[in-house]
């Protein structure tokens, strides 16, 4: 077993190797390397899935009880100072190689048929390759200044592929918003990583948390001080997992194909910045101001994303603001001390969400056959309805993943769910409405979405909503001329949905979806089945998980198996019965047609618009910061202008005036220097004499 751990470095090597060799054979041979579509595909896959054996083989030798493994070399030295890198090797590295291998695999194999016909289907192996190297390298990484690096590796191929199809300026935007947010939280990140090495002299994490505490203890530091530098660590987990306020980036990013989307929601990305948290927790458990503030930037975040959700209507952006609110969930777990609780609801969380997003590309596929490839109208859920008999194995799988986020038992999410609010519940009461409120409104949205896209009678035919949807998105950008009768933008509709009904377009166009490929069902199937199960492993009866993955600080013995019965079936009883609550809302309104959501929309239209406006963020900070530093750019250019070019210009006319004028005097005559000095001379004694 031994030798496991001295070749573990091989798996963040093999997809950075996989990534190289197709990176140089871009450059240099383009087009032969394009033509290599199969070949390289395989190749990615196959390393991948070496990963992915040899991650399953140490987490193996894990629960086996093998010790953690570190090796480190001196990357640096300077005097006292020694930077090492390298990898270590735990129960939570284990765990975490396991989830974004799996993920990342069945992501790549999925991506084959997603992106079949895309002329970047090559790079684009590349740069996932890349991307899992990256989240692989810094699961492994044995000190807080190499998680910086691959940090940052990260967000940089996250920009690469959420700006992918860098032709479409939405595309080209939402990698710039998620680069620019992402680097307020960062700057954070470095600046208490940097605090944290002045106060204790460590990037390691345990000998941080021990000396922080010591410090801190003894008067050597300052408690605030050293909640500052914890609050500014955590300000990079605040925009990498898209907590509120850096939350922004997340939903823009579903401009990058699905197959991206689906790894950045579940085990890359997003799944960073929990991952953090708990590498960090030897230094946020013992300052407990740190500890409330984890906590309810989690709480709001679950809530406010939820509530975002329930009025969406592009199918990949509800996914989105489910993955944030879930994300939400897992913070708050690890600020009130539920450690196992929120790593759990991680790993589940990374199996359900990746087949959701990958279900959603699905249908996307499905539907491009009938609307075309404008992603507005094959992503909006008003054209779908009726889908489950056109692609029943996508719906039973997406059908699977509604109810694991929902929280119904025996699916994965019940389990974790109510092991979250019942810490939340002991913690306090607050905390505990907001999980409990918003498990209820996550049941909601999602079966919205799944009645949505799966029930009722299909509506991708109707060219009266295309009509209407496309007529809103042109409003939206400003291009309509009004509501009165046709105007050159509903003209241009009417041509483009003439030519589509005719066929005449190059998309072609049939009047019914169809199923995904083999290649993108068969990871649906696979990820389905730890859907189901994983949950298991985590039930208060017998929670195997904890046991296996609970705090560095504590010693657990044995299985964890204590249950309270009346405590369990009042908590388990009251978030399984606001889900049922959500779960009936949502089959009135969208599955019976008992409830008009329209009316109620219509009697609550501030809440409605609230939701709908995603409770204003990006207005907000359109004004404060994008039109903020446009007015100060152009307040600093006036002052640049008027009084930095203006002295500059003034010392240069001043040096043309007096070179003019003293030019007249220097005429190289000895007699008239001589009366210069003689003027001055007498000057002078006029002067002396008057004084």
């Amino acid at each position: 077993m031994e030798s496991i751990y001295e070749y573990a470095w091989l798996i963040p090597v093999l997809p950075l190797a996989g990534a190289m060799i197709l990176g140089l054979g871009l450059v240099s041979y383009n087009k032969a390397m394009n033509a290599l579509r199969t070949p390289s595909a395989v190749f990615i896959v196959s390393l991948l899935g070496a990963a992915m054996v040899l991650s399953f083989a140490i987490l193996w030798s894990q629960v086996q009880g093998h010790p953690p493994y570190t090796q480190l070399i001196d990357w640096a030295a300077a005097g006292d100072f020694h930077l090492t890198m390298g990898y270590t090797i735990d129960r939570l590295t284990s765990v975490m190689l396991v989830i974004v291998t799996t993920v990342a695999f069945f992501v790549m194999v999925y991506t084959d048929g997603y992106m079949s016909h895309d002329p970047g289907y090559v790079r684009f192996y590349a740069y996932l390759s890349l991307f899992s190297s990256s989240m692989l390298g810094l699961v492994v990484s044995p000190n807080l200044i190499q998680v910086y690096v691959f940090w940052e590796l990260v967000g940089m191929c996250s920009y690469l592929l959420i700006g992918f199809w860098y032709d479409r300026k939405p595309a080209a935007d939402a990698c710039q918003k998620a680069f620019v947010t992402n680097r307020v939280g960062d700057f954070g990140l470095l600046l208490g990583i940097l605090g944290l090495f002045w106060a204790t002299g460590s990037f390691d994490f345990e000998v941080m948390g021990l000396r922080l505490e010591d410090l801190v203890e003894t008067g050597a530091l300052s408690g605030a001080v050293a909640a500052l530098f914890a609050i500014l660590v955590f300000m990079g987990p605040v925009a990498k997992s898209a907590q509120v306020p850096l939350h922004v980036w997340l939903p823009d990013a579903m401009e990058g194909p699905t197959p991206i989307s689906a790894l950045i929601h579940a085990a890359t990305m997003v799944a960073a910045g929990v991952f953090l948290i708990a590498r960090m927790y030897p230094v946020f458990e013992n300052i407990p101001v740190v500890m409330d503030t984890i906590a309810w930037t989690g709480a709001v975040t679950a809530f406010v994303g939820a509530s975002i959700a329930i009025t969406q209507n592009d199918i990949k952006k509800g996914l989105a603001y489910s993955t944030m609110s879930q994300l939400g969930y897992m913070v708050m777990a690890m600020g009130i001390g539920a450690y196992s609780a929120g790593m759990f609801h991680l790993m589940t969380h990374a199996y359900f969400k990746a087949m959701l997003f990958l279900g959603s590309g699905s249908v996307i596929h499905g539907m491009e056959g009938v609307v075309g490839h404008d992603p507005t109208l094959a992503q909006d859920m008003r054209l779908m309805g009726g889908l489950r008999k056109y692609m029943p194995v996508t719906a039973i799988t997406f059908l699977i993943g509604t109810l694991a986020i929902s929280g119904i038992p025996p699916f994965a999410g019940f389990w974790l769910k109510d092991e979250i609010i019942g810490a939340a519940y002991e913690a306090s009461p607050f905390l505990w409405a907001i999980g409990w409120l918003t498990a209820g409104i996550t049941a909601f949205y999602m079966f919205r979405m799944y009645f949505s896209t799966f029930e009722g009678s299909f509506r991708g035919t109707n060219e009266d909503i295309k009509r209407q949807l496309k007529v809103a998105q042109l409003q939206k950008m400003g291009l309509s001329m009004g509501p009165g009768a046709m105007n050159p933008q509903e003209l241009a509709i009417d041509a483009e949905m003439h030519d589509e009904h005719d066929g005449h377009g190059d998309h072609h166009h049939s009047d019914s979806p169809h199923e995904s490929p083999i290649t993108m069902t068969i990871p649906l199937m696979a990820l389905a089945i730890p859907s189901i199960l994983i949950g298991l492993l985590g039930t208060p009866f017998a929670n195997y998980f904890e046991a296996f993955i609970h705090p560095p600080s504590e010693v657990i013995e044995g299985i964890p198996s204590e249950v309270d019965w009346s405590e369990f079936l009042t908590m388990a009883g009251s978030s399984i019965g606001v889900s049922l609550i959500g779960i009936t809302l949502a089959s009135l309104m969208y599955l019976r047609g008992k409830i008009d959501p329209a009316k109620i929309a219509k009697q609550i239209e501030p809440l409605y618009k609230l939701s709908l406006n995603k409770w204003y963020f990006d207005e907000v900070y359109d004004v404060l910061f994008v039109k903020g530093s446009r007015r100060l750019a152009r307040q600093v250019l006036e002052v640049d202008i008027r009084i930095v070019d203006g002295i500059v210009n003034l010392a240069g006319f001043v040096t043309l005036v007096t070179g003019e004028g003293l030019k007249y005097l220097e005429n190289g005559r000895v007699q008239f220097y001589a009366l210069i000095v003689f003027g001055a001379v007498l000057g002078l004694v006029l002067v002396s004499g008057v004084t």
